[in-house]
C-alpha cells in the first residue's frame, strides 16, 4: 500500500460575486420567478443563468435541444457512404472499429447495436492495448481488408491517421472517422471525417466526446431514414457513460445527453450495464461521479488488463447470465487493475522523492520498462495528487516507448507535447491528457526538452493544488428544500461542477472521529449564524491527519459540497469536506 502523506497545501479561489447592477437584477429577477432564496439565485447567476428561460433549460434540459447533425461537416459524405454499403442490392460489409477505452467501447457497442438492426454485414474491432497501440493500426486495417470490408467507421481515433486511411484506400476499404480530439496539420483523405474540432467545421458545440460523435451520425441516420428518433434516445445510456469517463464538459450538447442519459441508466440500464452496477455495489440513484468512479474504471480495466473486447461484449449482452458472467470477468480484472496501479504508484513515488532534480522539477517525466501499460494514465494522476505538476509516465511496448499525460487545471499538456513533436514517434489527446511513443534512446532528450516548455510556460499557481469556491455561505441557507434544489442543478462535471461552499468562523460540537484510520468526521456549528445555530455532519476523505490541527473551541473554516446522506433509509444533510483552515 501506499504510505499516507500530508497533502499539499491548497490553494482557495473564490469566484467573483455577481455584484453588478444587470447581475443584481438578474437575481431579484429569478427569486421572485423561481421562488429561491437569493443565495440560490446568486449561484445561478453564477453559472450563467440570468433568466427564468435560462433556468427552465438549466434544470430541465430538452431533447429537442440536440443540434441537426448536417451542420457537422462531411454529415451529409458520411450518411451517403453509409446508405450505399447498406443498399440491400449491393450490401457491403462494415467494420465499427474504436479505441480500448470507455470512450471507444461505448462508441463501438453504441454504433454497432444500433446499426445491426438495419444492416446484418456487420461485425466490430477494438485494436490490442499492447500489440497494436492506440488509434487505428496497420493490422487492423489489414484484418479488415483480408476479411473482405469495404467500409471502416473510425470511432474515439482516426483524425491523425493520415497514413493508415491511404493504406487503406488503397486496399479498397473507405473510413468514416469519427473523432473528437484535436486535428493534426493534415485532414486523412477519407470519405468522410466528422470532427468538430476541425478548423473547418462549424458545428455549434465543440466539445462532444468519441461517442457523441457516433450518436450525432445515428441521429443524421434515423432523420434521412426516418427512423424515430425515440428508437435512438435509450441508447443515451452509454454516451452518458462516455461524457462522465472521457471527462469532457458537461454543457450543451454534452449537458442534454447526459441527463437523459442518466435516466435510462437509472430507470432502464441495458443488460450489461445493469451488471456492472450491480456488481459495483451501488444502491439508489447513480449520478456522473457514480459512472466516474464505479462503472467507468470497470469497463476500463478490460483493455487495459486483457482485451477490451470483452467490454463490448458485456455493453451489448441481452441475457442477464452472460452479462452477469462478463461483468464477474471484468472486475477480476478491474482487482487486478488496482494491484498493478498501487504497486506502480509506490515505485513512481519513490523514484521521484530519491531525485533532488525530480523532486523540484516543474514537470514529472517518469520510465520503466516493466511497468504495467494499462495503468500508466492512472499512475501519473495518483502523481500528480502528490506532486502537483504535469507529469508523464512511460514503459516500454513494441520494443518503444509508450507513455501517458496528465495535467494540472490552468497547464494545456497537449501543447507542451506539441513542442517536443520532434522527440517523438506519434502523439495525441487533449488539454489535460495525452498519449504519445518514443524511441527509449530518445526518453532523457524529451525529459530534458518537456522540463525546459514546462517551466517558460507553467505559472506558479499551477503548481499548487487549486479549490474553485463558488460562494461563501452562511449554514442558515441549508436546509431541505436547498438540498434539494443544488441536487437539481446537476449532472455535474467539468464547467459545471458540484457547488463548492466555504464557511468561516466554524467550531467542533464534538470530539472528532477517525473512520478506517485515513478518514474524518466531525460535528460542526457556526456560531455567527443568524438564525438559532444548528449542527451539522462533515466527513472528509483522506483527512484523518486534520484531527490533530482541530480544537474544542477554537475557529476554523471548511470549504465544503453540501450532499444528501442516505443511510438505512434515514435521509440527512451531510457535508463533504474539501478542505479545512485552522486559524
Amino acid at each position: 500500500m501506499i504510505a499516507q502523506s500530508t497533502p499539499p497545501a491548497k490553494r482557495w479561489i473564490r469566484k467573483p460575486f455577481p455584484d453588478a447592477v444587470p447581475q443584481q437584477t438578474a437575481i431579484e429577477s429569478l427569486t421572485a420567478s423561481l421562488g429561491v432564496s437569493p443565495f440560490l439565485a446568486a449561484l445561478l447567476v453564477q453559472r450563467g443563468v440570468h433568466t427564468y428561460e435560462e433556468a427552465r433549460a438549466f434544470f430541465r434540459p430538452e431533447i429537442n435541444h440536440l443540434h441537426d447533425p448536417f451542420l457537422m461537416r462531411d454529415m451529409d459524405r458520411a450518411i451517403s457512404r453509409l446508405d450505399r454499403a447498406m443498399n440491400p442490392e449491393r450490401p457491403e460489409k462494415i467494420l465499427v472499429y474504436g479505441d480500448y477505452d470507455v470512450d471507444g467501447t461505448t462508441s463501438v457497442a453504441l454504433v454497432y447495436g444500433f446499426l445491426k438492426q438495419y444492416h446484418s454485414a456487420i461485425d466490430y474491432y477494438i485494436p490490442d492495448r499492447y500489440k497494436e497501440g492506440y488509434g487505428i493500426s496497420q493490422q487492423g486495417v489489414e484484418w479488415a481488408a483480408e476479411n473482405g470490408f469495404t467500409l471502416i467507421i473510425a470511432l474515439d481515433c482516426g483524425i491523425k491517421s493520415v497514413d493508415r486511411v491511404a493504406q487503406a484506400t488503397a486496399l479498397g476499404v473507405d473510413f468514416i472517422i469519427c473523432d473528437h480530439h484535436r486535428p493534426g496539420s493534415e485532414i486523412p483523405a477519407a470519405a468522410a471525417v466528422l470532427d468538430p474540432k476541425r478548423d473547418d467545421c462549424a458545428y455549434p458545440y465543440k466539445e462532444l466526446s468519441g461517442c457523441g460523435v457516433g450518436f450525432k451520425l445515428l441521429q443524421a441516420f434515423c432523420q434521412c431514414r426516418q427512423i424515430p428518433l425515440t428508437d435512438l434516445f435509450p441508447h443515451l445510456d452509454l454516451v452518458a457513460v462516455s461524457i462522465a469517463s472521457d471527462i469532457v464538459p458537461i454543457t450543451g450538447e454534452n449537458r442534454v445527453m447526459a441527463y437523459y442519459g442518466l435516466k435510462y441508466l437509472n430507470a432502464t440500464p441495458r443488460t450489461g450495464l445493469k451488471a456492472l452496477i450491480n456488481i459495483a455495489g451501488f444502491r439508489g440513484e447513480l449520478d456522473i461521479t457514480n459512472v466516474v468512479f464505479g462503472i467507468g474504471p470497470r469497463i476500463n480495466a478490460a483493455g487495459r488488463i486483457q482485451h477490451a473486447k470483452a467490454a463490448v461484449q458485456l455493453l451489448l449482452a441481452e441475457d442477464d447470465e452472460e452479462a452477469d458472467a462478463f461483468a464477474m470477468a471484468i472486475n477480476k480484472h478491474n482487482n487486478d487493475r488496482r494491484q498493478f496501479d498501487s504497486s506502480m504508484t509506490e515505485q513512481a513515488l519513490d523514484m521521484i522523492r530519491r531525485s533532488e532534480a525530480l523532486t523540484n522539477a516543474k514537470s514529472t517525466v517518469l520510465f520503466d520498462a516493466s511497468w504495467h501499460k494499462g495503468v500508466i494514465g492512472i499512475v501519473a494522476s495518483r502523481c500528480i495528487e502528490h506532486f502537483h505538476r504535469p507529469t508523464i509516465i512511460l514503459t516500454r511496448s513494441n520494443d518503444k516507448a509508450a507513455g501517458s499525460a496528465r495535467s494540472v487545471p490552468g497547464f494545456d499538456v497537449y501543447e507542451a507535447i506539441e513542442e517536443c513533436a520532434d522527440l517523438l514517434e506519434q502523439f495525441g489527446g487533449h488539454t489535460f491528457a495525452a498519449g504519445m511513443t518514443i524511441a527509449e534512446d530518445k526518453i532523457d532528450a524529451f525529459r530534458q526538452k518537456f522540463e525546459e516548455v514546462v517551466a517558460r510556460k507553467i505559472k506558479e499557481e499551477h503548481l499548487t493544488p487549486l479549490i474553485d469556491i463558488d460562494l461563501p455561505m452562511d449554514f442558515s441557507e441549508i436546509d431541505a428544500k436547498f438540498v434539494r434544489i443544488l441536487r437539481q442543478m446537476g449532472p455535474f462535471g467539468p464547467h459545471n461542477m458540484q457547488p463548492t461552499f466555504m464557511t468561516e468562523e466554524v467550531h467542533l460540537a464534538s470530539e472528532p472521529t477517525i473512520m478506517k484510520e485515513k478518514h474524518l468526521k466531525i460535528q460542526v456549528r457556526q456560531r455567527t449564524t443568524h438564525r438559532a445555530s444548528q449542527t451539522l455532519t462533515a466527513v472528509g476523505f483522506g483527512m484523518a491527519h486534520m484531527a490533530a490541527h482541530l480544537r474544542a473551541g477554537s475557529p476554523f473554516s471548511i470549504c465544503y459540497h453540501v450532499e444528501q446522506n442516505v443511510y438505512n433509509g434515514n435521509i440527512s444533510t451531510q457535508l463533504m469536506l474539501k478542505d479545512i483552515r485552522c486559524s
